[in-house]
């Protein structure tokens, strides 16, 4: 089976993309994505693939993965159970840490690990037990204070007794039968620009297909119709907004997220999530889970 790509999101104005999310979740599937990630599990079990590795996981996991290394996890949870924050995720892109490692030598420390990172690296309960709380408040910080924490969990994962190696040496995903495969390209392109207006016959064009063969080849890829997806991208990214922006109204992310009216954003937000925006805020507010560590 082909891994789906996924497209990284990484607001204007920073380095690299902080973020949690639930479960189910739009990322749970196999996939890959060109950035590097830091990958902490907080709640529920199940298994969880990396390149040709298989293994179980619980609260507690810590890997890190290289850049195109496909990955997915799988909780064992009931058909209909919705776990609020299943995992912290931070993911930076490999241009970022070049850039810095030109500007900084101190940065020639963390070589090996972004190195051996490449096959994807599980860390020890006690590294996640030391990276969680840094992870936690990297979601609020701002400015220097997040910079200051995204080096710090870098030297804490470098530092770390020597981590288990996941993926097999010949392990290698094949980047050029991929960069081509037309839903792929389709998906980038609307994640690319997800507050446009797309309709399917735009990204049917694009990949040369017509507009019934894309929505079936659409749909056999995603497991859901492109209006449906467009639908649930757009209310991820409402999500992380309303987690990251807490000055920001409903209605402002509604318009930013790509929705054309507040009771339509409403509408799909309660059916994807369970609960209105608001709810959503006040709840992990209440909860505390970027406020502090369990």
């Amino acid at each position: 089976m082909q891994p789906d790509l996924e497209l990284v999101h990484i607001r204007k104005g920073e380095s690299f993309a902080a973020w949690m999310h639930g479960y189910p979740f739009r990322t749970v599937r196999w996939h890959y994505h060109p950035e590097y990630e830091i990958h902490l599990v907080v709640d529920t079990h199940g298994t969880f693939y990396i390149g040709d590795h298989i293994g179980e996981f619980s609260p507690g996991q810590l890997i890190m993965t290289g850049p195109n290394l496909p990955q997915n996890w799988i909780s064992d949870i009931a058909p209909d159970e919705i776990v609020p924050a299943r995992s912290f995720v931070v993911q930076f892109p490999e241009t970022f840490i070049e850039d810095a490692a030109a500007a900084m030598p101190e940065m020639d420390a963390i070589r090996p690990l972004l190195e051996r990172s490449h096959r994807g690296l599980l860390f020890s309960p006690a590294t996640a037990e030391a990276v969680k709380p840094l992870m936690t408040e990297l979601f609020e910080a701002r400015g220097l204070r997040r910079l200051a924490l995204f080096w710090e969990i870098l030297d804490q994962l470098a530092n770390a007794p020597e981590p288990e190696v996941l993926a097999s040496l010949s392990y290698e995903l094949d980047l050029d039968a991929l960069k081509d495969v037309g839903v792929n390209k389709a998906i980038a392109h609307l994640r690319e620009n997800l507050t446009e207006s797309i309709d399917e016959k735009d990204l049917a064009e694009m990949v040369n297909q017509s507009p019934s063969a894309f929505s079936r080849a659409f749909k056999r890829h995603t497991g859901s119709t492109l209006v449906r997806y467009k639908n649930q991208l757009r209310v991820d990214l409402a999500c992380q907004m309303l987690l990251t922006q807490p000055e920001a109204k409903v209605a402002e992310i509604c318009f930013d997220v790509g929705f054309s009216n507040l009771s339509n954003f409403n509408r799909h937000f309660v059916r994807l999530k369970g609960m209105s925006p608001s709810q959503f805020r006040a709840t992990f507010a209440a909860n505390g889970v970027f406020s502090e560590a369990d």
